[in-house]
């Protein structure tokens, strides 16, 4: 391709330029392939109650200088 001044300019891709070297794009949401995470169609996992004690007992521990095991 060429512009008015003569300069060589290459093509642009069209599409995702991942999906042109093989790759395909991974969505962080849901961790589909072939998709971005703002054009993602599943819902964020809610932080249930489970969840939240979870990470509330460990910030205590930590808060209180207790050494966490490794499977907390």
């Amino acid at each position: 391709n060429q512009i008015g001044n003569g300069n060589l300019v290459a093509a642009r891709a069209k599409g995702n330029a991942a999906e042109q070297n093989g790759n395909q794009i991974r969505c962080y949401n849901c961790r589909g392939v072939g998709h971005y995470a703002k054009n993602c169609t599943v819902r964020l996992r809610g932080r249930d109650a489970a969840y939240l004690q979870t990470h509330l007992l460990i910030a205590q521990k930590e808060e209180a200088g207790i050494q966490l095991q490794a499977e907390e």
